[in-house]
């Protein structure tokens, strides 16, 4: 854990935000999430990365979105010993967990990668309310 994500961690505590950011490298992708009747839906950017990038992970209710890309060009170029001359792309890693509600049905949710947009399904399920226990005389 770096400075960045340590401070992340204490802003989300103070503010009471649910999300947690894990930096590395910088890189944190942006993320909407949307609540509907049915379902949650969380989309994030995820911009020159595949579905065979990312990685989705279901701990209690903790859900971990994360990513490692590496340059699979500079392994080549590398090879046939050439060399940059300038570099600004980023092939930067990432992960970043989410505190899931106690509604969503963790057995109801799917994910999909379209145009660098991961967009991720969360279905709700009903909150038992509180009930009242009769207490009974003997």
């Amino acid at each position: 854990m770096n400075e960045l994500s340590i401070l992340d961690r204490l802003l989300n505590e103070a503010l009471g935000n649910n999300s947690c950011n894990m930096y590395t490298n910088g890189y944190t992708p942006r993320v909407d999430i949307k609540e509907e009747k049915e379902a949650y839906t969380l989309e994030m950017e995820l911009p020159g990365r595949s579905a065979d990038d990312v990685n989705i992970e279901l701990n209690h209710d903790n859900l971990t979105i994360s990513s490692k890309t590496e340059d699979k060009k500079e392994e080549k170029s590398e090879k046939k010993n050439n060399k940059y001359i300038l570099r600004e792309r980023n092939y930067a890693s990432f992960e970043r967990s989410f505190r899931l509600p106690d509604d969503v049905n963790t057995e109801d949710i799917n994910a999909k990668f379209t145009n660098g947009i991961l967009t991720i399904n969360l279905g709700k399920k009903e909150i038992m309310l509180p009930k009242k226990i009769e207490v009974k005389a003997c």
